[in-house]
């Protein structure tokens, strides 16, 4: 694990440049750092820079950039090749020098050019300079586990792991993008390929980028749609085929991620996914997994007691840890450091607390993400199939449903009409379903203009249009895909990887495995959502480790008191944020509007037009946004 940053520019950067550039991310790679520097035939310069996590070969063998034994290639890399051990023996001609899967991509790439992202199998983001073609690839693995930013400028490109590197890049000027505000005080992330600053943007997930010459072309190798329509078509109709061919896949997909020379453990909630992934886990482990978990003194939240008990069977060396309303808020004030543009889903705050607690005993530790995407694991998945089966309409539904954050309570049982519930954040998945009011709210803190019109001063839509090109005609599926496409990359993974990485700790996902995730599309719906039973097919597998009264519960989650402290210790704060000369001065935001829109949150527990709504995450999202501004602009 890693973090890596480079250029290629008519303009040259100096060694020392780079090296800051790098050094901004110094947290997702301790142990070690280099830069290179090259002069292209075309009269490009082309440099390299990585910050280094050491996990496998620890040894200086491992240093990037890293070249081929030929000089032709150089690479940097940040993440985990899992297949690595296979593909260095079926390209076993190489002469390798270390034990680390950085030099067997370079083989792969020797053998198979840029066609070699379709043998490697992980979680990565990989520059690839090659000298013979004067080619510059930028690659991204499959669901987007690992980020990649890249800022084009001209003929010129610059690429990190994270924005603060190209933040750093003498010549950047931070120019923030006020059309995907409005989405974002919505959504509370920014959905790729967009970025929050004008002409930077994110390599979506299974993408390639290609610079050469100063002409950029992208491409996907891997994209959602496609490869859900090819493999639903080959359906498994055996249940316990079904059962069984996921259970290997998965068993194989936790192995390959207890491949390490550091010491590694686990995530675990006590719910279905962590469990399990625990369970196998431990099943390959000689000696107790550690396992770790923080719990609340809020009893409808508090899962920890349910994760000692689960420990406890499995034989786990299990460490919890109670946390204050204290410790979450001090993290508040960190939160732009690490997620260097806005990002304002609250669980990044627990995130950030499990890190911190696994980090003082392990450096990799496996979780369970991915589940509840692939599986049909949400709330809102009941919904739409419910919707489904009152013959709402289609595009109505999916005007609604489909929302990547959207969760909530449908629906008026009177077919074609849809009544939404602007209610209180669902504590699943810390959202609510889209109401008309908050959509008009979300454009009018730009606008000024309270108006569901997506072209309001071009801001871009709230509301998703339906993406009919996913051919599926279920509803529940289309969500589905439409999660996996958007909030899982966009939301869970961003907020897991710079929550970890805060602390150097590497964060793997068996069930975000190319095999498990391939075949998942192959089990029927019928399966995984079975009489109303979400999850079943691999709620059944974990019931195969661990007894069914340990884990058969209600799905809850954890939201911050985001409340109670923006009316409390950060009223102060957020009011000056919203003062009519900090937003003047400012020049964003509708002055007048999110003033009195503030106020009416702060003093009368709503937000004036909106009245009886609970606008606390919309308040939110905007003091996150400001306290980003306030960071990386002021």
């Amino acid at each position: 694990m890693c973090g890596i940053c480079g250029y290629i520019s008519k303009n040259r950067i100096s060694e020392d440049e780079l090296r800051i550039m790098n050094d901004t991310m110094i947290h997702r790679g301790p142990d070690d750092s280099g830069v290179a520097i090259y002069e292209d035939k075309d009269g490009y310069s082309v440099g390299l820079a990585q910050r280094r996590l050491a996990i496998l070969d620890l040894s200086p063998l491992g240093h990037q950039p890293m070249h081929s034994v030929n000089g032709r290639i150089t690479i940097v890399f940040n993440g985990e090749i899992y297949n690595f051990l296979e593909l260095k023996e079926e390209l076993s001609d190489y002469p390798y020098k270390s034990h680390c899967d950085t030099e067997v991509i370079i083989a792969a790439y020797l053998k198979w050019g840029i066609d070699m992202v379709d043998h490697i199998h992980g979680m990565f983001a990989i520059a690839i300079y090659d000298r013979e073609t004067s080619d510059v690839y930028l690659v991204r693995d499959r669901i987007g586990k690992k980020p990649l930013f890249y800022w084009i400028d001209g003929e010129n490109l610059v690429f990190g792991s994270e924005l603060k590197p190209i933040m750093k890049c003498p010549g950047f000027k931070p120019e923030v993008r006020r059309d995907v505000i409005s989405r974002y005080l919505y959504q509370q992330y920014i959905l790729a390929p967009d970025t929050i600053f004008e002409n930077v943007y994110k390599l979506e997930a299974g993408g390639v980028l290609k610079f050469h010459k100063g002409q950029v072309t992208k491409w996907k190798y891997w994209d959602i749609k496609k490869v859900y329509a090819e493999k639903s078509q080959d359906k498994i109709e055996s249940y316990e085929e079904a059962k069984e061919g996921l259970k290997e896949r998965l068993k194989k997909a936790v192995a390959d991620r207890m491949i390490a020379d550091v010491p590694l453990g686990t995530f675990l909630s006590g719910g279905y996914d962590s469990s399990l992934v625990t369970a196998m886990a431990q099943e390959f482990s000689d000696k107790p997994v550690k396992t770790f978990c923080i719990g609340f003194d809020v009893p409808s939240y508090n899962e920890a007691e349910y994760a000692k008990e689960v420990a406890k069977h499995l034989g786990c060396d299990h460490t919890e840890l109670y946390i204050s309303e204290k410790e979450m808020f001090d993290l508040v004030s960190s939160i732009p450091q690490y997620y260097d543009e806005p990002f304002a889903d609250n669980s990044q705050i627990p995130s950030m607390l499990v890190s911190k607690l696994a980090k003082k005993d392990v450096t990799v530790a496996l979780s369970g993400d991915g589940g509840d995407e692939f599986f049909c694991g949400y709330n809102i998945y009941d919904n739409v199939r419910q919707a489904q089966q009152l013959e709402i309409p289609g595009a109505i539904v999916n005007a609604l449903g489909q929302i990547p954050l959207g969760s909530g309570k449908l629906i008026d049982k009177m077919p074609f009409r849809v009544k939404v519930v602007a209610a209180n954040r669902n504590p699943e998945t810390k959202t609510q379903l889209v109401s008309g009011s908050y959509v008009k709210s979300a454009h009018a803190f730009i606008s000024g203009v309270e108006s569901l019109d997506r072209d309001v001063k071009g801001q871009q839509p709230v509301l998703f249009p339906f993406e009919s090109s996913y051919g599926v005609k279920d509803f529940q599926i289309r969500r589905m895909l439409l999660d996996m496409d958007t909030y899982l990359p966009d939301d869970i993974l961003v907020k897991m990887d710079r929550a970890s990485m805060k602390y150097s700790l590497e964060n793997r996902c068996p069930i975000m495995d190319t095999e498990v995730m391939e075949y998942s599309f192959r089990i029927p719906q019928k399966f995984k959502y079975m009489d109303g039973d979400k999850k079943h097919i691999l709620k059944d597998i974990a019931y195969d480790y661990i007894p069914k009264e340990l884990l058969n519960r209600p799905k809850t989650g954890f939201g911050v008191p985001m409340d109670q402290w923006l009316r409390g210790p950060l009223k102060d704060q957020l009011m000056d944020f919203s003062s009519t000369s900090f937003l003047e001065k400012q020049g964003i935001f509708d002055s007048a509007y999110v003033s009195k829109f503030i106020n009416n949150y702060i003093v009368n527990g709503d937000a004036g037009p909106a009245t009886g709504a609970n606008f606390s995450k919309i308040s939110w999202s905007f003091f996150i946004f400001q306290q980003w501004y306030d960071y990386y602009i002021n």
